[in-house]
């Protein structure tokens, strides 16, 4: 061991008395400075005006693209070569390697001490960055602690790695330059021998695992894994033990199956312990963040819990003619292993399987027009040749339906969860983030786990919005739309409709649905509601401005009223009859999504709203959910023309100027349970449309969500929200940051270019 040390220091002397290192160390220093204050500057700045940051100050400032880590892991590959090419190849070079052949020094002693060294010299590294991840504990307001320090074993592990690689291509070459050249080359083709042979099961696995690609994004997120440690330890011993068997091969004369024989055993070995340390039941977990934000929620950990030992099956149906064909192809698996990791890592016994076939795609109607003439077999065929695919990989779509009929699917990238007998569906969606989110994960375990799911039912019968029509008044996207994540849907509840007229209400539903009936409920049908009413039922009711005759006469009794008129709001580029009305604070403790936003400034979008007035006099307890603003928003009592004049305020004619409720909540005990039950002044907030309105503070899908989600008691859609991240602000101004530019770019900078001076000058003297 003392013979490593000295080995060691010999080395780190031979680096320091040249000026690459310190060279190195400075660019290092500087990159890190400028991206940090950056970054922090641009921050600051946004502060100083009135700006929030709204999410993780630490994440952006080290971990977004524009922040520290982002900028040097891409270059980070540059400066390790710089170091090591000459560990081995100056040795060769000059001939001093014989010397240390004849010594009494052994070969693995070498290896060893060069290498520590370089492992110091990473440390040192590490420790320039740990200069900014201090300085954050002062200038970030509560820096979570935990993810950077994780981020920086990350970062040390990395650079441990380009060094043993750098290590042995020195090794291999007596030309410095060259040494450099292939430590370029085996890190890039490290980088990419993880998309090698993946149709192949097991050679993929190994590749996989040989991949350096992304191997320290769960340690910069804060999340260490043994596999991942396990990844950059084999990597070490990999090229160390081969660095080792080369030198020896240059000074034994052994047969050509000896060496061979050493060099297999180092990889296969390295293989093997990549191969098991990446089977689920054999990694284990860290979470180092503030708040386990790596770890699937309490609530998604419980139910997983709740599926047991017995096994779950997860077979992906991929249309090869699909829009998402990229997330099944059978380059995509060990993408989708990672995606399920955070499942897999408290249930091992999830299987995966993929599906591959070609059928229609209900999402390209016109795809027989682009290939006019051919059939269906020969466009997949085409398909599959612009892939490299063979169609023996491809179920026909008669083989198809006999497997499953996707058609209600649409034909598209889904993947069927199998669990004692029992399967559902879980989709992706059409979004920027596309994959299931936990919420929608843990919904679908939830359906393998229980028979009744929570089922809203909307009434028929009187001409009310339809769930099944994509118009932009009726409420498909909201309720079964299967490509859109927020439907009920896929949120865990089940729809279904209902006529009043010729069939009874259910007593065993969770919520019934009366949106925008057109024309008058008959006596029957009244009674029916009525009796629902009377014996708890939960209950929707959205009115529309002008159908006030309609449902006013079933709410008297609720003690809230449809108000004649309809809200007009004033706006520089919207119609005076779409009014934006405020969430209130009762609506965002419904749903704790809400309740993590920033709900204060979150606005519902509601065309053609009449407002509500309620005496909270009789048997239940009403509270506002959406108010109006009263500065820009009235309600006008005669009649709505947009397409003459201005719309203006006239109180004279009955206009009335104040904050007005669009919709409410009533709750009151009934039967050893709380009824509760909503009424709104406008049916359109849960229309297709406005669902689908692209508006930053538009919060119809979340509202909505939350209102189902209370009239559910809370059951669904489970609750995956985190705790909001406590460092949302820098403590620094910009000009205490013009201050601390000039001290991390130019004095500490300085301070090394000066002690480096000073040593160089020393050595060359003497």
């Amino acid at each position: 061991m003392k013979t490593i040390f000295r080995i060691a220091k010999t080395e780190l002397r031979t680096l320091f008395y040249s000026p690459i290192a310190w060279f190195l160390m400075i660019v290092f220093l500087i990159q890190c400075g400028a991206t940090y204050l950056g970054v922090m500057e641009a921050i600051a700045r946004d502060q100083d005006a009135g700006g929030k940051f709204f999410g993780s100050v630490g994440e952006f400032v080290f971990l977004s693209n524009r922040g520290v880590l982002g900028g040097v892991m891409r270059n980070l590959y540059l400066y390790i070569p710089l170091l090591t090419m000459g560990l081995i190849s100056r040795e060769t070079s000059s001939g001093t390697i014989k010397l240390l052949y004849t010594s009494p020094i052994r070969v693995r002693e070498i290896v060893f001490g060069k290498f520590l060294a370089m492992m110091i010299y990473s440390l040192l590294l590490v420790m320039i960055f740990g200069i900014f991840v201090t300085s954050s504990m002062f200038q970030i307001k509560s820096p979570d602690t935990g993810m950077l320090f994780s981020a920086m074993l990350g970062l040390y592990l990395l650079l441990c790695a380009y060094s043993a690689i750098g290590l042995f291509m020195s090794c291999l070459t007596t030309y410095q330059v060259v040494a450099a050249v292939c430590t370029f080359v085996m890190i890039g083709l490290l980088s990419y021998v993880g998309t090698l042979w993946q149709d192949i099961a097991f050679v993929r696995n190994l590749t996989y695992f040989l991949s350096i690609s992304g191997r320290t994004g769960n340690m910069l997120l804060g999340l260490i894994t043994s596999k991942d440690v396990i990844y950059f330890l084999a990597i070490v011993y990999l090229f160390l033990g081969l660095s080792i068997y080369k030198l020896k091969a240059g000074m034994e004369s052994k047969p050509a199956i000896v060496k061979t024989g050493r060099y297999a055993f180092v990889i296969v070995s390295t293989l093997a312990v990549g191969y098991f340390s990446s089977i689920p039941s054999m990694v284990g977990y860290y979470d180092a963040s503030r708040g386990k934000q790596r770890t699937l929620t309490p609530n998604a950990q419980k139910i997983i819990k709740e599926l047991g030992d017995a096994p779950l099956e997860v077979t992906a149906y991929n249309n090869l003619l699909g829009r998402h064909w990229d997330l099944g192809s059978p380059d995509s698996y060990n993408r989708n292993l990672g995606r399920w990791e955070p499942y897999t890592r408290f249930k091992h016994n999830i299987e995966l399987k993929t599906v591959l076939y070609y059928d229609s795609s209900y999402e390209n109607p016109g795809m027989y027009r682009y290939y006019q003439g051919k059939t269906l077999d020969q466009i997949a065929k085409q398909y599959a040749d612009s892939r490299d695919l063979s169609m023996d990989q491809f179920k026909t779509p008669a083989e198809m339906r006999k497997v499953i009929n996707l058609k209600p699917e649409l034909n598209r990238y889904v993947m069927q969860l199998k669990y004692k007998g029992k399967t559902t569906f879980l989709r992706v969606f059409d979004d920027n983030q596309e994959w299931p989110g936990e919420t929608e994960v843990s919904a679908a375990f939830k359906r393998l786990l229980q028979a009744k799911m929570p089922k809203i039912v909307f009434l028929t019968g009187h001409l009310e919005r339809s769930i099944n029509k994509l118009g932009d008044r009726e409420y498909k996207v909201l309720t079964n739309l299967t490509t859109f994540r927020n439907s009920l849907l896929n949120q865990g509840f089940n729809v279904d409709t209902l006529s009043l007229e010729s069939q009874d209400i259910p007593t065993d539903i969770s919520a019934l649905v009366l949106a925008d009936p057109k024309v008058a409920i008959t006596t029957a049908g009244m009674e029916k509601l009525q009796r629902y009413v009377n014996n708890g039922g939960n209950l929707l009711v959205a009115g529309e401005p002008g159908k006030q005759a309609i449902l006013n006469p079933f709410l008297r009794q609720l003690g809230v009223q449809l108000m004649d008129g309809i809200l007009v709001q004033t706006s520089k580029d919207l119609q005076p009859e779409l009014i934006t009305p405020y969430l209130t604070a009762t609506v965002a403790s419904f749903y704790p999504a809400l309740a993590h936003s920033h709900h204060d400034s979150a606005m519902a979008s509601m065309p053609r709203a009449t407002a509500l007035s309620y005496s909270d006099t009789g048997a239940f307890t009403i509270k506002p959910l959406l108010v109006t603003d009263i500065r820009n928003c009235w309600l006008k009592k005669d009649n709505l023309v947009t397409d003459s004049a201005e719309v203006v305020f006239l109180p004279e004619r009955g206009d009335e100027r104040k904050s007005f409720a669009t919709a409410v909540s009533l709750t009151r005990k009934i039967n050893n349970k709380e009824q509760r039950i909503i009424v709104t002044g406008d049916a359109d907030f849960m229309g297709n449309a406005e669902l689908q309105r692209f508006n930053l503070r538009n919060a119809n899908f979340v509202f909505n969500t939350a209102l189902f989600s209370w009239l559910s008691y809370g059951e669904f859609p489970i609750d995956s929200t985190r705790p909001k991240p406590e460092d949302t602000a820098v403590l620094l101004t910009k000009d205490q940051v013009k201050f601390l530019r000039i001290i991390y770019l130019w004095v500490l900078p300085g301070i090394l270019l000066a002690f480096g001076a000073i040593l160089l000058i020393r050595r060359k003297r003497k």
